[in-house]
């Protein structure tokens, strides 16, 4: 193969599958953080849980940038030096991820293509080989434009659209909506295992131990019961039975939803089966919740009951203790329910943001920053109900 076209291709699908990643992510940079947040855990780091999203916004600009810049020639041997080290960063934690099972999805591309640990992994590596090739031959890479002033212009650009991307979905939702929970979305539906669904398969290893002989010795659960070793009393399981997974099956897309009063009280169907409209206030962590948004819906909700009898609730995953303090200084008008916080988060991007459904289904779902007002509200939807 021509050494020239070579190095063009790798030039272009190296820039281009970082322009991709880092849009993909840029375009929920909440989502993006709350991931990071895992992996600060993981390497005992939570001190930087409070900057999530704006290193994950950073992350998600610094790709885009990195790989226009490859694709457009722009100082070239800083910016290939700037994606190995990127890419050496991502495969080493992918491999920790892979190798010690800690994070499920490394969201390399957010939630549009969920992949493993290990497909993240050798992903990773076949990045990381172009990019090498790259570097021994970088001088090779030759600009598109040729003129200094050009190149910083285009790459001031590319700066600011990059970063304001991330800082527009941050403000005002995901672009494209890839979560369970989106506009059309039928929540029962996404709830259900349909009839028939091939389930998971797991394997359990007991370790049993001869009371007489002391000998011990490993068996699945399936030989267990297949020897009927089970009936012998001299044998004794001893530890915890190992639960491992041999065949992933059917998992529906929201599979742990359950919605409670302060009691416990399991209403996930009445709420979410309603058959007429009404809306949801997701504020999955009261503490740090925008007030003056939650002043601006309580006085909505008052207004949609008077009128039109419209249920409006709360969903939060903060303390019935934490709620019960929160509703003396705000005089909430809707009634509050829990949930665990990784589900309401996923509903919608905000703290708080507003849902709007009718029959199980999201018809609508808005940011704090682009809340709407009643008038909205009844003009477009309370009043053809």
């Amino acid at each position: 193969m021509n050494n020239k076209f070579l190095i063009s291709f790798f030039r272009v699908a190296v820039g281009l599958l970082f322009i991709f990643s880092g849009l993909i992510k840029a375009n929920d940079p909440l989502g993006f953080g709350y991931k990071l947040e895992e992996y600060f855990e993981v390497f005992h780091i939570t001190f930087l849980n409070d900057l999530a999203t704006t290193i994950a916004i950073s992350l998600c600009a610094a790709e885009i940038i990195l790989g226009a810049a490859l694709l457009l020639g722009i100082r070239s041997k800083q910016v290939i030096w700037g994606l190995l080290a990127m890419i050496v960063f991502f495969t080493f934690l992918t491999f920790y991820s892979a190798a010690f099972d800690v994070v499920k999805n490394c969201g390399c591309f957010g939630d549009a293509i969920p992949l493993t640990p290990w497909q993240s992994f050798f992903k990773d590596l076949v990045l990381l080989l172009m990019i090498a090739v790259l570097f021994t031959k970088s001088n090779e890479i030759k600009p598109i434009f040729q003129t200094k002033k050009v190149q910083t212009t285009a790459l001031l650009i590319i700066t600011v659209l990059a970063f304001g991307f991330g800082i527009y979905t941050y403000n005002y939702l995901p672009i494209i909506d890839f979560l369970p929970y989106k506009i059309g979305a039928n929540l029962p539906e996404g709830m259900r295992i349909p009839a028939g669904a091939v389930l998971d398969d797991y394997e359990i290893t007991y370790q049993l131990k001869n009371k007489t002989t002391a000998e011990e010795k490993e068996m699945t659960d399936k030989d267990y019961l297949k020897t009927e070793i089970w009936k012998d009393e001299s044998w004794e399981i001893i530890g915890e039975p190992v639960n491992k997974l041999l065949k992933k099956g059917f998992e529906p897309k929201i599979k742990d939803l359950k919605i409670s009063d302060s009691q416990g009280t399991d209403y996930t169907t009445e709420l979410i089966e309603n058959p007429y409209y009404n809306l949801v206030i997701v504020a999955y962590k009261l503490d740090d919740v925008n007030t003056k948004a939650i002043a601006d819906l309580n006085a909505l909700a008052i207004d949609a009951v008077q009128n039109y009898n419209i249920r409006t609730v709360l969903f939060t995953s903060t303390s019935a203790e934490d709620v019960e303090k929160f509703n003396e200084d705000y005089k909430l008008a809707m009634e509050v329910f829990y949930a665990d916080a990784v589900p309401l988060k996923s509903m919608v991007r905000a703290n708080p943001g507003i849902l709007l459904l009718k029959n199980g289904t999201v018809i609508n779902k808005w940011h704090f920053h682009l809340r709407p007002t009643y008038d909205e509200l009844e003009k477009k939807y309370f009043q053809r109900q």
